[in-house]
């Protein structure tokens, strides 16, 4: 039986609340935040604190959840690893990737510690499925990737939240908040991307730092073509799309669902995701996959789990994608 603890009770902690009392293996040892009102948001019994260190000392917890701000990921990850417990991050997995790599040597140097990065939709039913036709060769490589990502905040989003619009806090705007699971994903399912060109906006006029719109053309290492597009300037949050074409056979995932399309127009349903009632469409229901899978791993000592490392790239996307929409070049990730 493993000890959890949660630090940060805003909107997310909700998700790891649920994924760690689905788990028989997992006890939620205590909860925190800086925010005193956010008290009422932990579970009857469950001891509070403002203090993240005192927290850890006093409960002695064998893994933290950070569900934090951007800005606190690393700094509280690498204190409470410095402490002797294992992490599991929340999204982004830094601010930068200047923060990110050394995040990863960070990882390195402490062999010890368990970091797990939660990127979960690489667990989604319909992403696995298609990550194995990819990998299993019989419909040739991947040709052509697009990622589309057309969802809406309303300017009170960043009013509630304001570190969530600054770049020194968010670390960017709706590619570092919304759309940073579908750049993942791309990376996920074609591989090493060799270069990119994009434009970065504002379209929304809510007094905010960062961008709110992108648009971006993807090389990658195969010779293949990607498409990334990603806004909260939309009308209502539609599904993400993700469609990757292959020498033989083009795939779509949509709706939570992935389907083969076929050359007539027609969609073959292959697999759903599994949904999680009562949250939002977009978070899925593989937070806890991924959480279960963390701490099978803490408990066998495995490496099974998504580390630092291999979340990096995520924000070295981001980086390259504002570093071309600020200078209108071609940049290497």
């Amino acid at each position: 039986m493993k000890k959890a603890a949660i630090i940060g009770m805003g909107v997310i902690s909700s998700i790891h609340l649920a994924a760690i009392e689905s788990n028989p293996n997992i006890t939620l040892a205590a909860v925190c935040d800086t925010d005193e009102s956010r008290r009422s948001a932990a579970p009857e019994g469950i001891p509070f604190y403002t203090d993240y260190k005192t927290m850890i000392l006093e409960t002695k917890p064998d893994v933290v959840h950070i569900c934090l701000p951007h800005y606190l990921h690393v700094p509280v990850a690498e204190e409470a690893a410095r402490m002797g417990v294992h992490v599991f991050c929340e999204k982004p997995m830094a601010l930068n990737a200047a923060e990110g790599a050394e995040f990863a040597e960070f990882e390195a140097a402490h062999p010890d510690i368990h970091i797990g990065i939660c990127l979960q939709n690489r667990f989604n039913e319909s992403v696995e499925m298609l990550k194995a036709l990819i990998e299993g060769g019989e419909f040739g490589a991947v040709t052509g990737i697009r990622g589309t990502v057309p969802w809406y905040r309303e300017k009170e989003y960043y009013e509630v939240q304001p570190w969530r619009g600054k770049w020194d806090t968010a670390g960017g705007g709706c590619m570092i908040n919304q759309a940073v699971h579908t750049l993942d994903l791309m990376y996920h399912l074609g591989g090493e991307i060799k270069q990119l060109k994009a434009s970065v906006a504002q379209l929304l006029d809510y007094g905010i730092e960062v961008e709110d719109t992108v648009a971006a053309a993807l090389t990658f290492a195969n010779g293949a073509r990607g498409m990334f597009l990603a806004t909260i300037a939309n009308y209502t949050n539609e599904s993400v799309q993700l469609s990757v074409r292959l020498e033989k056979a083009s795939f779509l995932i949509m709706d939570n669902t992935l389907f083969r399309l076929q050359e007539d127009g027609t969609k073959t349903v292959l697999c759903e995701d599994a949904k999680l009632p009562g949250t939002k469409f977009y978070y899925g229901a593989s937070h806890s996959k991924l959480i279960n899978l963390f701490y099978e791993a803490l408990e066998t000592n495995s490496q099974n789990y998504l580390h630092v490392h291999e979340a990096l790239m995520s924000i070295r996307l981001i980086d390259a994608i504002q570093k071309s929409g600020k200078s209108g070049e071609i940049v290497t990730p």
